[in-house]
């Protein structure tokens, strides 16, 4: 009978010991596009929030617990994007997400983490309606449409001089919302839009579009949406022989719009609007070095996923709590120190301040501040 004691007591001390072994790790779900066409953007979101965990963990992690991240792929398509929220809070159980990156996604799938009262950080949807909803536990490391369709139609106004301006959207929630804000501006400076079109993503033959626009006189084009569709229509309006300027907005943030385009010979006068570079934070270099270190380019929203996790992190160890209305409140109260500086939202879950500015792409594919 004693042996049998020994064994039960064994056995329950043994599971007790597993069980606190699984509560110690922190379940944080990392959503976005992992396969498609957008993959690339979601690779982003994962290298960032990866070196934040290892480098959060490697200090000890979140007040002596270790950080495990979930990858959900939502392919940038809304349905799977609500299922995969499903799947992060009721069988993965996550404590906290960052994601998704796609508006489109992201608005859906967080009415999701809403309901549950899970704190969900984007750092790159960009739509107004995302943080117009009330949600408490919603947030973003990015700016908005709104925001930066406004510094895209002044450059084009005054510093571009455009008067007939032709505007591509992909009739996504993120590119006609983009388009539709640097629309409303350039009406108010006086431009003229001599196209209003929508096309469909996917797509790839652009040349009866670009014949309008070459036919209508237009002095630029403006696209909202993303680099998939981005590099061809772009190639298409350089081979019909328009070389007019090219804008668009944050969506064309990665070396892949170059490959898209055909080569960087391609990308010559190509603006963009885009957040303060991240990378030339004095706060970001240790970590830039520790990406480049293992050939990763911290581009696009790399950074903007490592601040997102860095925010997640604070809130819990300063509340001693992965409870989502309790991290979210704290939020709402108290600046973050992050990778790109001090960050600080408002009651919507929008960042204070958001600076938006302009970029122009160069013949080696790179991108760099209008000065």
């Amino acid at each position: 009978m004693s042996k049998l004691i020994r064994n039960v007591f064994i056995a329950g001390i043994s599971s007790l010991l597993c069980h606190i072994c699984v509560a110690d790790t922190i379940k944080i779900g990392v959503a976005g596009p992992f396969s498609g066409p957008y993959a690339s953007f979601g690779d982003q979101l994962w290298r960032g929030a990866t070196q934040a965990a290892a480098d959060i963990n490697e200090k000890g992690g979140i007040n002596g617990n270790k950080i495990e991240l979930i990858n959900a792929d939502d392919a940038c398509e809304p349905k799977q994007a609500v299922a995969v929220a499903n799947r992060l809070v009721n069988k993965d159980n996550v404590a906290a997400v960052i994601g998704h990156f796609c508006s489109s996604s992201t608005i859906p799938a967080s009415n999701v983490y809403a309901d549950a009262q899970i704190v969900m950080i984007t750092p790159a949807s960009t739509n107004p309606a995302l943080t117009e909803r009330g949600f408490n536990t919603i947030f973003r490391t990015c700016g908005r449409d709104d925001q930066q369709g406004v510094i895209a139609a002044q450059f084009i106004s005054d510093s571009l001089k455009a008067k007939n301006i032709a505007i591509i959207h992909d009739k996504d929630t993120y590119g006609k919302g983009l388009a539709d804000a640097t629309k409303k501006t350039l009406e108010k400076l006086g431009a003229k839009i001599v196209l209003y079109e929508g096309l469909t993503r996917g797509e790839k033959d652009f040349n009866a579009l670009v014949s309008r626009i070459k036919q209508l006189n237009a002095d630029a084009v403006y696209f909202g949406g993303l680099h998939p569709e981005a590099g061809p229509l772009l190639r298409q309006l350089r081979e019909q022989g328009y070389q007019g300027p090219f804008i668009s907005g944050d969506g064309i943030a990665s070396e892949d719009f170059v490959t898209s385009a055909g080569g960087a010979n391609i990308v010559k006068n190509v603006y963009m609007t885009f957040g303060s570079d991240p990378r030339n934070i004095p706060d970001a270099q240790k970590v830039v070095k520790e990406l480049e270190s293992k050939h990763i380019e911290p581009e696009g929203y790399t950074l903007y996923s490592y601040a997102a996790l860095q925010s997640i992190a604070d809130a819990m160890r300063e509340t001693h709590s992965q409870d989502g209305k309790k991290m979210a409140d704290w939020l709402h109260q108290h600046k973050v120190p992050t990778v790109m500086g001090e960050r600080e939202w408002d009651e919507k879950g929008d960042l204070k301040n958001a600076p938006y500015i302009i970029y122009k792409w160069d013949t080696d594919g790179k991108y760099t501040p209008v000065k």
